[in-house]
């Protein structure tokens, strides 16, 4: 049965550290953490989400997109689990996007990151997998694979300018929706 973990906050040193390479994926312990991070970011309503953001500093983490209140107009995808990623190329152009983390709440901040990118990573399988994925799941990736790295999006941001609260945020979306 899958659990729902405890997310780690921004000042948990686990947020900041490098996350190690997983060497077998047939580990029951990885296994089940890849049940739990998908119960997890489903119940945070997190369209993904790190094995470092719930205390373990694995390479590994989870892309779910799809709608939410926060991201109204996310494509739908499978939760997948990314083990190992990597990005093997990206596009020259970068895009400013607003993103929040489980790990920061009541914060958003406008992020650039690459439109396109090309990954590799290994399946909960055991397959190796090659991808491209764009805007938004492009996004996600990019904002996770940070995550592996002990980078969190607050990082990325070019200013504090672009930073607001997950409340003016959302005043933001229901002005922009009418």
């Amino acid at each position: 049965m899958s659990e729902i973990l405890a997310i780690s906050e921004l000042g948990n040193p686990v947020l900041r550290g490098y996350a190690h390479p997983i060497e077998n994926i047939w580990e029951e312990q990885i296994q089940t953490l890849i049940d739990n991070l998908i119960v997890t970011a489903s119940q945070a309503n997190g369209v993904g989400i790190a094995a470092p953001q719930v205390g373990m500093s694995d390479r590994l983490f989870i892309m779910a997109s799809r709608p939410t209140l926060r991201y109204p107009n996310a494509p739908v995808m499978e939760p997948t689990a990314i083990i190992n990623p990597k990005i093997l190329n990206h596009s020259h152009e970068t895009v400013k996007g607003w993103e929040g983390c489980l790990s920061v709440p009541g914060i958003r901040g406008l992020v650039p990151r690459y439109q396109s990118i090309e990954v590799e990573y290994t399946s909960r399988e055991g397959k190796l997998c090659y991808q491209e994925f764009t805007d938004f799941v492009a996004r996600i990736f990019q904002h996770e694979l940070d995550h592996l790295d002990g980078i969190v999006f607050l990082d990325r941001v070019e200013s504090t300018q672009d930073l607001i609260t997950e409340a003016e945020y959302q005043k933001r979306l229901v002005h922009s929706a009418e």
